[in-house]
């Protein structure tokens, strides 16, 4: 990212929308935006197979009971606002041989969730690059996000979610796969 080209335009965008951008409490917002938008879209600049860093582990018995994780936080920008969503994101596959790392799968969530996004594109990305990364014989996915571009303008309704999913392998041809997973996030979460 070229920052200082990027501070330049915040200072514009600041003037075009009436402010002042030498006054205090906005001389170093140029900088801090362009440190946050760095972060936030540091997606772009991640390799996915430095975020799996090899955590691909072999099975050692021939059981292929479903893995699940979660209620694993994200934070994206809509792509069509540039304002925050964010959720849960709940994954779950059956291994055929080989296991991801846990804490991959919530690397491979922010990996996706750090980019301009909408959520229907970052449901799908997610189980490809797990059905990608270790093969398994089934990838579900299931992300639930409050969009603040509906919540703050537009339609103002702040109670309002959008829920996603994506289902590769055995849980898109099996409806027993597919109700096992959704039974799981069911439950009662733990204290």
């Amino acid at each position: 990212m070229n920052h200082k080209r990027i501070e330049e335009l915040i200072r514009e965008l600041i003037t075009e929308l009436g402010e002042d951008p030498t006054r205090e409490g906005l001389l170093e917002t140029p900088r801090r935006i362009t440190t946050a938008l760095e972060y936030l879209t540091s997606g772009y600049r991640t390799d996915i197979n430095k975020v799996i860093n090899n955590a691909i582990f072999t099975q050692l018995d021939e059981v292929n009971n479903m893995i699940i994780a979660r209620d694993i936080e994200l934070y994206s920008l809509c792509e069509h606002h540039m304002l925050p969503f964010y959720g849960r994101c709940h994954i779950g596959y059956i291994p055929d041989g080989k296991v991801l790392g846990l804490s991959k799968l919530a690397r491979v969530v922010d990996m996706f969730a750090r980019r301009l996004q909408i959520q229907e594109r970052l449901t799908d990305q997610i189980a490809h690059a797990i059905m990608d990364a270790v093969a398994p014989l089934g990838v579900g996915v299931i992300i639930e996000a409050r969009h603040l571009c509906m919540m703050m303008r537009g339609a103002q309704k702040q109670n309002s979610m959008m829920v996603t999913s994506s289902v590769l392998g055995s849980f898109r041809k099996s409806s027993v796969t597919r109700t096992e997973f959704l039974a799981l996030l069911q439950r009662e979460k733990p204290v």
